[in-house]
């Protein structure tokens, strides 16, 4: 890590705003007019919505995420944590990933740590569920539900088969249909290189304490996605949540109970907690309380975005929803980080602040290959598309939304790919494990008289 005397701009992130909006300041900034520093667990960003494409092998892992320092070259990344932040004296307290912590001054600071998985005190959930927020565990899905089959093919005990094919989705937003869409598709493509394991034999199951999936696109479409994925075998439960899945039994709140090795937990997010500790001002939900050019409420040099923002909806207030604020969703976070990022160079330079607003242009939805929803806004008319043509629509708008040209090609790359190859089925399980057979073949020998009395015990039982 550099000293400098110039300004520091300190980004708490490395997510869609933070890369965003740290690229921004970089662009507009002068020669040596401060120094920008990233600061985030992980030395990428991940776009999360193609995770359930990611999951389904439709993309290649690799190329959902964008490497920070490859991005951000004039930029200090630092592989670590905020911890805490202490105003008064505008310095950050940096956690790295090995090592003492340390203090970091700043003079501007940027909130941007996005959200974690909302979860509830549900029995079980925390031993047996299988989150979609990072990249590691849509790999892990992935080969887990392909060690599912391997499983149901090689066994015998029709108990075991069972809940290793029973597979329970909780939660029906953009994360939940779009990736038992996906990860349904794979496995029906997947039983076909089994001999005991066919797409009958599975179970899929949708659970949503809502009255209905797919809210981001209206009722409509949101009903025809329901009706979609249970013309392909999908059973889908409304208004229920699950009350226990211990040891991987589900019990459902309408009564029903099956034993499921796969419990996929989407049902929202929620602001990182960690943003309790910075002495901000949250809202009700725990969200940083921010004004419409984005700065924090009461603190001049602290801007927020994205999904751990509060951010006024300037447009539906407009409308006459007085309480209206932006959704967390990547439409939103791009946006927003490009005018916090002009934001920041003119507090620098003492320019005013500029009001972010943006009109809703809809939304798309993938629910495997070849399936999809679409609702574009234009004005006050809302074009409604479903089938293929949505699909389509789908991958176009997040293949160019994906950061960087080098992330497009790669991802249109391996789409174009997948046209002429078929999908690949590899569950790749022991990466989790990946020292696991090493050890067991360099660990030490038990001793002669150890080995005696071991041989002698097993003898006796």
């Amino acid at each position: 890590m550099s000293t400098t005397e110039r300004p520091r701009i300190l980004v708490v992130g490395g997510g869609y705003v933070g890369l965003y909006a740290a690229r921004r300041i970089l662009k507009k900034m002068r020669y040596g007019e401060a120094t920008v520093t990233v600061v985030d667990p992980r030395s990428y960003m991940t776009y999360q919505p193609f995770l359930p494409e990611a999951a389904a092998g439709s993309i290649s892992p690799r190329h959902v995420v964008v490497p920070l320092r490859r991005v951000l070259p004039k930029a200090e990344v630092l592989t670590g944590r905020v911890t805490t932040i202490d105003q008064d004296r505008k310095v950050a307290t940096i956690a790295p990933l090995v090592g003492e912590a340390y203090e970091l001054p700043f003079d501007y600071l940027v909130i941007a740590m996005g959200a974690v998985s909302r979860t509830f005190p549900i029995p079980g959930l925390a031993e047996q569920g299988i989150g979609m927020k990072g990249i590691e565990e849509a790999i892990g899905l992935r080969n887990h539900v392909l060690e599912q089959l391997d499983k149901a093919d090689s066994t015998t005990d029709e108990d075991v088969r069972r809940k290793a094919l029973t597979f329970v989705f909780v939660g029906g937003g953009f994360a939940g249909a779009e990736t038992i869409g996906e990860v349904e598709d794979m496995a029906r493509d997947a039983s076909k290189y089994y001999n005991n394991v066919s797409r009958e034999d599975m179970r899929f199951i949708l659970v949503d304490a809502a009255d209905k999936i797919l809210p981001e696109v209206g009722p409509k479409l949101g009903q025809y996605g329901k009706e979609h994925l249970e013309g392909r075998g999908v059973e889908v439960y409304l208004s229920t949540s699950m009350d226990s899945c211990v040891d991987g039994h589900v019990v459902l709140k309408n009564g029903l109970e099956v034993d499921s090795s796969t419990i996929v937990w989407t049902a929202g997010v929620k602001p990182n907690p960690v943003l309790s500790r910075f002495g901000l001002p949250l809202g009700p939900r725990g969200h940083v309380d921010t004004r419409t050019t984005l700065q924090v409420q009461g603190a001049d040099y602290i801007w927020a975005a994205g999904d751990n923002a509060q951010v006024p909806d300037l447009v539906g207030r407009k409308a006459g929803n007085e309480n209206a604020w932006c959704p967390p969703n990547a439409q939103h976070a791009l946006r927003q980080a490009r005018v916090l990022g002009d934001n920041v160079i003119s507090g620098m330079r003492g320019f005013p602040q500029k009001e972010y607003s943006h009109a809703n242009k809809g939304a798309v939805a993938g629910l495997g290959l070849h399936k999809g929803v679409a609702m574009i806004v234009m004005g006050k008319m809302k074009i409604k598309v479903k089938g293929r043509l949505a699909w389509y629509m789908h991958r176009g708008y997040h293949g160019l939304a994906m950061p960087t040209w080098n992330r497009k090609i790669r991802v249109f790359a391996d789409w174009t790919l997948a046209v002429f190859l078929k999908r690949e089925v590899v569950s790749l399980g022991a990466m989790e494990t990946p020292r696991e057979e090493f050890y067991e073949a360099a660990k030490p020998a038990p001793a002669p008289a150890v080995a005696a009395k071991t041989e002698e015990k097993a003898k006796a039982s």
